[in-house]
């Protein structure tokens, strides 16, 4: 059975020499009396045992067992029930929450590295403990101050979970369409009635109770998205003093069968006048909801990344064993009848793809992290310009994670061999597994319209000229700390000017947005991940001499992506170029 180890050595690297989060903790007067080093350490340190020794062993039997539903209720597979219990022991459920209601106030930089190792470890158990994190956000942010009292402490003990209630039948990415009523009541509570489907842990037997976060229309609401209206619709009522009473009028009608992440409970859910209550201003329920979504597409674009080690950490123990034929040039495993196939030129180029991917990705979800942490926690311009980077870069952590996550994926399984389709080595589970974070928390199409039409085009692409002038300011730093200066400069020009580009075009060609959004977003996705690259390149290369094993590693990693990866954005920047005409002259009835 294969096995994970997180990769601490990587993530120490990612936080405390590249980033200094250290530094930036302790001059956020929030965070300074939280957290430092050895406290960030020690918690990433006991994260690894949890996730490697708890839930990855269970990966795998619960892909095989699955979820059960039986006349409403809902069994994970076995083992999950335990292993929950342990985790909650451990409080990482509010590691990141609020601490004025039992959250531990973790910085989210910390806190996005254990999601990384929780998705690696065991995906589907994972998504039981983000929705809820999600959720206790949302309350945070826009329940009033009896609801957050009431609730909040137990989300955040895990001792009740959450969930997301926004997609209908039929009503997926246009929520505008929902037809969920919510008919007020004399008691200032209101009847929630209709369907959603898709929910991921609607039902479970892991907690007492399980709060559901309902998109839902007022009867004298508007049409269209503005009349959406959000309401906390728990399991089992709650009395005043936090104990449960009876069960609310909602059920779990049937369980989805998916191709992958099997163990997680997807859930058709029937609310037939259930007892909820308002949370925010009647008819802007989807603007709260959305500081839900947010963070969940950052963690779903995290499941890319969890996956993609993971197949990693495989593929390179098998390639380093699997024998089969000799490398160019002559044998190098003189003593043996072939030499390992890590040493063939076609399995590094998958190898190194995925390595330099990976760790590209590790860097920049540090990277929006460490936004959201100066959101949260500064003030004045900082905190203005952190919050347009991760308005801007949201939905390309959410996109090009799970897009690249995915290829990883199939890397691996394909290092692998006829043995990467075969259940027992567990590649294919993560192939499975990786898919779907390419399509829920909305589809890497719409977060690609997200960031070109909302974020670049609609605002003149001022968000992405803070995001580019930081980089350049990098850049103005002295040449030699910088050894792939020229490299990242021009891809950074090339991003402006094809941006410049689709401003100019778009005012022309209204369907030139959605004609190249995706394309738009990967060019994006590998310019940021070429500034990731060049930063840990700059501290590779000043600290090589301390440990040549590692950063010797880094920089060799670096220029692969520099060399092999980076230039994909010039096929993307002619395929932007080609603008909408391709893809409408052919007509509908000749497809």
């Amino acid at each position: 059975m294969p096995e994970y180890h997180a990769p601490l050595r990587d993530m120490r690297f990612v936080l405390h020499e590249v980033f200094a989060a250290d530094k930036l903790w302790a001059r956020l007067p929030t965070l300074a009396e939280t957290v430092d080093t050895e406290t960030a350490d020690a918690i990433l340190e006991e994260a690894a045992k949890v996730t490697g020794e708890l839930l990855a062993p269970l990966n795998r039997s619960g892909d095989e067992e699955g979820a059960h539903w039986n006349d409403g209720v809902v069994s994970t597979p076995a083992g999950f029930r335990e292993a929950y219990a342990t985790y909650i022991e451990g409080g990482w459920v509010g590691l990141a929450g609020n601490p004025a209601y039992g959250g531990q106030g973790m910085p989210k930089m910390l806190a996005v590295q254990f999601e990384e190792m929780l998705y690696s470890a065991n995906a589907s158990f994972t998504l039981y403990s983000a929705l809820t994190s999600g959720c206790c956000l949302a309350l945070d942010a826009h329940a009033s101050e009896e609801i957050k009292q009431l609730y909040l402490p137990r989300l955040y003990s895990g001792e009740w979970a959450g969930t997301m209630c926004l997609t209908e039948a039929h009503a997926g990415s246009d929520l505008g369409l929902l037809r969920t009523r919510a008919e007020p009541r004399a008691d200032g509570s209101y009847a929630i009635s209709g369907g959603k489907i898709f929910i991921t842990g609607g039902e479970q037997d892991l907690t007492a109770n399980i709060l559901h976060l309902v998109l839902a229309r007022l009867p004298d609401a508007p049409a269209g998205s503005k009349g959406i209206s959000l309401f906390l619709v728990p399991k089992f009522l709650v009395a005043p003093n936090g104990e449960l009473g009876a069960r609310n009028a909602l059920s779990c009608g049937s369980l989805e069968h998916k191709m992958g992440i099997k163990a997680s409970a997807t859930c058709v859910m029937n609310f037939d006048g259930a007892t909820g209550y308002l949370i925010g201003e009647p008819h802007k329920g989807l603007a709260a909801m959305f500081t839900m979504m947010n963070y969940e597409r950052l963690s779903i674009g995290i499941q890319g990344i969890g996956c993609a080690e993971a197949s990693y950490q495989n593929a390179r123990a098998y390639a380093r064993e699997r024998l089969q034929g000799h490398a160019p040039g002559g044998a190098r495993a003189l003593q043996k009848s072939a030499d390992p196939i890590v040493a063939h030129p076609d399995v590094r180029r998958m190898l190194l793809t995925m390595k330099a991917l990976t760790e590209g990705g590790r860097a920049f979800s540090t990277y929006v992290a460490q936004q959201l942490d100066l959101a949260k926690h500064s003030e004045g311009e900082e905190r203005r310009h952190a919050e347009a980077l991760v308005a801007l870069l949201t939905p390309i952590a959410k996109a090009f994670f799970t897009d690249t996550g995915l290829e990883s994926c199939i890397h691996g399984q394909q290092v692998f061999g006829g043995h990467g389709y075969i259940r027992e080595w567990g590649q294919e589970q993560l192939v499975r597994d990786v898919r779907i974070a390419q399509i829920y928390e909305g589809t890497n199409g719409i977060q690609a319209l997200d960031l070109l039409g909302r974020k670049v085009v609609a605002n003149g692409a001022d968000a992405l000229h803070a995001f580019t002038g930081e980089i350049r300011a990098f850049l103005d730093a002295p040449a030699a700390s910088h050894p792939f200066a020229d490299r990242l400069l021009t891809a950074v020009e090339n991003l402006e000017s094809v941006s410049a580009w689709l401003l100019e075009q778009a005012e022309q060609d209204p369907a030139l947005v959605n004609a190249v959004a995706v394309d738009y977003l990967n060019l994006f996705g590998y310019v940021a991940y070429a500034y990731m690259w060049a930063r840990m390149a700059a501290v590779a290369q000043a600290s090589r001499d301390n440990d040549e094993a590692f950063y010797g590693a880094k920089l060799a990693t670096a220029q692969f992506y520099f060399t092999k990866l980076l230039p994909r954005i010039h096929s993307l920047d002619a395929v932007i170029r080609a603008g909408s005409a391709p893809l409408l002259e052919l007509a509908d009835d000749r497809f």
